[in-house]
């Protein structure tokens, strides 16, 4: 029952983008088609599982033992941005058109503070191995269905006569607050 609570607390109620405001950039630059926005959720969510499972034991098995604490940034930034560039290579071999679709954002992966929010979160909450596991899943989940979510708003407002002075940055600035909005009601907020 622990395992499915930190699971919905990461993909609904604590949403890193929703809630945290923690991957803004990929939040509103990728989501303007669904395809391409789910493949980035996907993405990302490949690689906060993997790296919440890699940042624990790193954090668990060397950091602590050899009282190396100090050092959980720097080890956790270089865990993260070699596992983009294995994602990257791995889709840049796989799928081109993804991997041109995805553009710069790809490895924008690395810089995402979701990541690293994730892996410092799980140490906070002194989460053992599978809720670690558990918690980088869900905020992947969590992540990909903000963007899914974002993406199909998007596409729906590309039919529809918008003002002059809500395009652009402004309309999304307003969908992404109506959705935090939303995101809030989960934990019982409004």
């Amino acid at each position: 029952m622990n395992l499915l609570v930190i699971f919905i607390g990461a993909a609904l109620i604590n949403n890193f983008v929703l809630s945290q405001f923690l991957g803004i950039c990929p939040f509103v630059g990728v989501s303007k088609k669904v395809d391409s926005a789910f493949s980035m959720g996907m993405a990302t969510t490949f690689v906060m599982v993997i790296a919440a499972m890699v940042t624990w034991l790193v954090y668990h098995f060397i950091l602590l033992p050899f009282k190396l604490e100090i050092l959980e940034y720097v080890a956790f930034i270089l865990i993260i941005a070699s596992l983009v560039q294995l994602v990257e290579m791995f889709i840049k071999k796989v799928s081109k058109p993804l991997y041109d679709a995805l553009g710069i954002f790809l490895p924008l992966i690395t810089t995402n503070c979701a990541i690293l929010g994730l892996a410092l979160n799980a140490v906070l909450k002194e989460y053992n191995f599978s809720e670690t596991l558990v918690y980088g899943l869900g905020a992947g989940i969590g992540f990909t269905l903000a963007l899914v979510i974002m993406a199909g708003i998007r596409e729906e407002l590309e039919l529809v006569d918008i003002p002059k002075s809500f395009q652009g940055a402004a309309i999304t600035m307003i969908i992404a607050g109506s959705l935090a909005l939303a995101f809030m009601g989960f934990a019982g907020l409004i």
